[in-house]
């Protein structure tokens, strides 16, 4: 299973982005492999709208079946349920911090954005 996380910096140690479409970075992680890949976001960082939407698209294409995030708002949420991708938000601390919430169960299924857009 591939699991994408926001963070605002590159590798494990990095702390998870609180925004989803405006995250500077996505860590994919590979539970099968161990393996990890960063995937730039920036462009959306300043995107004026659309940035949730286009960042769903991105975490799609990377083949992700979870999202890990702080928060997630409704359009974004919607194309991520839309493509099949389990969101999970409140994540907190670094993107290690967050697999290990993930692994021990702490961190729910989200039902629903958290968020209002543009936030």
């Amino acid at each position: 299973m591939k699991i994408a996380i926001s963070t605002s910096g590159v590798g494990p140690d990095a702390p998870v982005d609180p925004r989803f479409g405006r995250a500077k970075h996505f860590l994919v992680f590979d539970t099968e492999t161990g393996e990890t890949v960063t995937v730039d976001n920036s462009q959306n960082l300043n995107a004026p709208q659309g940035a949730g939407i286009q960042a769903a698209a991105t975490v799609s294409r990377l083949g992700a079946e979870a999202l890990i995030t702080g928060h997630c708002g409704p359009k974004a949420f919607q194309a991520l349920a839309a493509a099949g991708i389990k969101i999970y938000t409140g994540a907190t601390g670094s993107v290690s911090d967050a697999l290990a919430q993930f692994k021990a169960g702490r961190l729910n299924p989200a039902q629903s954005a958290d968020v209002e857009g543009h936030w």
